[in-house]
């Protein structure tokens, strides 16, 4: 009794085509996934900070605090 030999011939083109498909799927699963809880909540965050941000608050407040070298607070 002889074993069969094995089929080397065409493996790499056997194999893809069953893991290629796989692997895109994956991919584009993964891709969605980064896209709804990574992205999209962080998009969110910014929208809401910068729709009660006040610049010009922020601005006098470092003014006052002497963050900036070439604006003098208003007390001087």
């Amino acid at each position: 009794m002889s074993l069969a030999k094995p089929a080397m011939r065409g493996l790499l083109a056997k194999r893809l085509r069953f893991h290629l498909p796989i692997a895109f799927a994956l991919s584009i699963v993964a891709a969605a996934a980064f896209k709804y809880a990574v992205t999209e909540p962080r998009k969110q965050a910014y929208a809401d900070f910068y729709k009660q941000y006040d610049a010009m608050k922020e601005f006098n407040a470092m003014k006052e605090a002497g963050v900036f070298q070439s604006v003098r607070p208003s007390g001087e």
